[in-house]
Parts: C-alpha cells; sequence; structure tokens
C-alpha cells in the first residue's frame, strides 16, 4: 500500500478541518480575533511538536504559557488544553493509527472505558470545587515530578526494549482503573494528566518500549479531550477566552503533533524527553516562585512533598515492575504472559 493510501484517513480530517477553520475564521469575520492571539500559535508550535513526540499533550505547554506566563486563570488553562489537544492530539493519534504503529491495546481499551466514565464526573462534579490556585498547583506537581523522574531514569526508560509482563485482562483493569482515576481527577482538573498516567503504568511497571508506550498515551490524551469537549459543550462551561486561543492555535497543532510523531523518529526520544523534563522542573520551580507567598512556609513544605509522594509513586511501580519482570508461572514455571503490542 502506497503511504499517500495509508495516510488518506488523516489527510481527509486534515481537509476538513482546515475547510471548518477557514470558514469559521474568515465567514465569521473573526480573523482579528485570530491575529490578537498570535503568541499562543507560536506557543503551540513547540507545544505540539511535544505532543506528538513524548507522553505529554499539547496543553502541557499550553496551561503554563496562559497561566504562568500570560497570568490568566488556571481554568482557562484547563479547558484550553482540553480544546487544542482535541485538534492536535486527535490528528496525531489519527496519523498514529494510519501508520499502524504498535500500541498496548489491552491498556488503552481500559484507558478509555475509564476516561469516558470518571472525565465527565471529575468535570461536573470535582473540578467546580477545586479553587484556581490549587489547578495551577496540581499541574505544577503532576509535570514537575514527571521532569524529575525523567532527569535521573531517562537510559533506562529509552533503554526498553521488552514488552514487560502480565496477563491482557491485567492490563486491561489497570488501564480501566487509570483511565477513571485519572480521568476524572488530573484530567479533570488540569486538562492533562492521564497520558502520563498510562505512559507511567507502561514504562516503570511493565517496561514497554517508548514506541509502543508514547503513541499509546497520545492516544488516550486524545480520546480524553474529546470526552472533555464534549462534557464542557453540552454543560455550556467553557471559560471565556478559550475560543480566541484555540481558534489561533488550533491550524498550528494540527500539523505540529503528527509532525512530532514523525520526526522524533528520525532524531530518536531521547533528546526530546530530556529537553520536556528540564521545561517541566522549569515551571515547577516558576509556579513554586511565583506562589511562595501566598503558600507560605507550611505550603511550600506541602507542595515539595507533593512531588515526592509523586516520585514515591513512581519508584513503587518501578519496583513492582522489576519484580514483575522475573516472575514465572506457579505452576508451569513458564515465563508469564507478556503484554500485547499489536498493530492497528
Amino acid at each position: 500500500m502506497s503511504l499517500l493510501k495509508r495516510l488518506a484517513a488523516w489527510l481527509v480530517f486534515l481537509g476538513l478541518f482546515y475547510t471548518a477553520w477557514l470558514l469559521l475564521v474568515f465567514g465569521g469575520g473573526m480573523w482579528s480575533v485570530v491575529v490578537d492571539h498570535w503568541p499562543m500559535a507560536l506557543s503551540m508550535a513547540i507545544g505540539s511538536y511535544a505532543a506528538g513526540s513524548t507522553p505529554m499533550g499539547g496543553g502541557t505547554v499550553g496551561f503554563p504559557v496562559l497561566v504562568l506566563l500570560f497570568d490568566m486563570p488556571a481554568s482557562l488553562g484547563r479547558d484550553f488544553s482540553f480544546a487544542v489537544q482535541s485538534i492536535g492530539m486527535v490528528s496525531a493519534s489519527i496519523f498514529i493509527l494510519c501508520r499502524r504503529q504498535p500500541l498496548a491495546w489491552s491498556m488503552l481499551r481500559g484507558a478509555m472505558l475509564g476516561a469516558v466514565l470518571g472525565t465527565p464526573l471529575g468535570i461536573l462534579f470535582l473540578s467546580p470545587l477545586i479553587p484556581e490556585l490549587w489547578i495551577k498547583l496540581a499541574f505544577a506537581v503532576i509535570w514537575g515530578s514527571f521532569g524529575i523522574l525523567h532527569l535521573y531514569r531517562l537510559q533506562e526508560i529509552t533503554s526498553h526494549s521488552e514488552l514487560g509482563a502480565g496477563a491482557s485482562a491485567r492490563e486491561f483493569r489497570l488501564g480501566l482503573l487509570a483511565g477513571f482515576c485519572a480521568g476524572g481527577m488530573a484530567a479533570a482538573i488540569t486538562g492533562v494528566g492521564i497520558d502520563m498516567v498510562v505512559y507511567a503504568l507502561l514504562v516503570l511497571l511493565f517496561r514497554v518500549d517508548l514506541k509502543v508506550a508514547i503513541p499509546t498515551s497520545v492516544i488516550i490524551m486524545a480520546f480524553t479531550s474529546l470526552v472533555g469537549v464534549a462534557v464542557k459543550s453540552l454543560t455550556g462551561t467553557w471559560q471565556p477566552g478559550v475560543l480566541g486561543n484555540w481558534l489561533a492555535a488550533a491550524p498550528v497543532v494540527a500539523l505540529g503533533a503528527p509532525l512530532g510523531v514523525f520526526v522524533v523518529g528520525l532524531i530518536g526520544r531521547k533528546p526530546t524527553l530530556l529537553v520536556v523534563a528540564i521545561l517541566c522542573i522549569g515551571q515547577y520551580l516558576w509556579t513554586g516562585y511565583t506562589e511562595r507567598d501566598t503558600l507560605g512556609f507550611t505550603g511550600m513544605m506541602v507542595y515539595i512533598g507533593a512531588v515526592l509522594v509523586c516520585l514515591l509513586g513512581f519508584e513503587w511501580l518501578r519496583s513492582r515492575g522489576n519484580v514483575g519482570s522475573t516472575a514465572t508461572d506457579d505452576v508451569s514455571g513458564s515465563p508469564v504472559v507478556p503484554l500485547e503490542r499489536s498493530a492497528v
């Protein structure tokens, strides 16, 4: 099959999206809105590349740009994350599927079902209870811990070539639990995070190759973003300002995220993950610095402790993965069934 035929579905998606965007912007007289928000388009040129090449949604860059750089409400950063990822990461997901890249299907199916159940509950009932400051701090902690993990475990994580171990039913159950909890808490509150949780399970617990783990994390974040967009649209709870930023960023991320999927295959994932890890730690430090007076000494200790708790959780997963790698069947002594890794 020719490359053009393999990418037909992705090209159709791009054609439909850009047609709709042009009609909305020029037919609706909103070009001035796009121009006014050009800095977000520039920021998401970098963010969309990271979204396609790492286990991070495009909102992982969009959120701190809006909240830390432009001093916008954290709830706007969350809603923008859902909106922009519904284009960028969906585009990257279709690109991944068209290329028939291998995925951890058992965990992905479970995580999708969990996200469908947990994300709407989190958006409707938990998210409205969370103060703006806590949304900002939760985002900083989630991705700060991710950055620290990759600084000291990068060599190990990028060296994984095995599929890990475990029965398909187990990965499905873990994916279901991860999708429900991370969709209902991390994604519903910050707009991102479920991708990192699924990725962490795959690389730390099952020691899955990044060529499988990262595309899987991209697809679960794309799916969760669509769920978030649907819930936000049906309930009419979008934060003001999302549309303008989305109009500026969407045409960039529609191509940027798939570009990340393609380019990282040429240059390798280690350099990209290293840069992203440093940026994650940087936003964590910057958030702590800007909120130090509000948090006070006790709050700062909790802020630091939260990252340590996350890192302990990562290390616990890794230790369980090491134990699982040497496990054998109780009856026959044969290795346990490997993690399902199949192409579409």
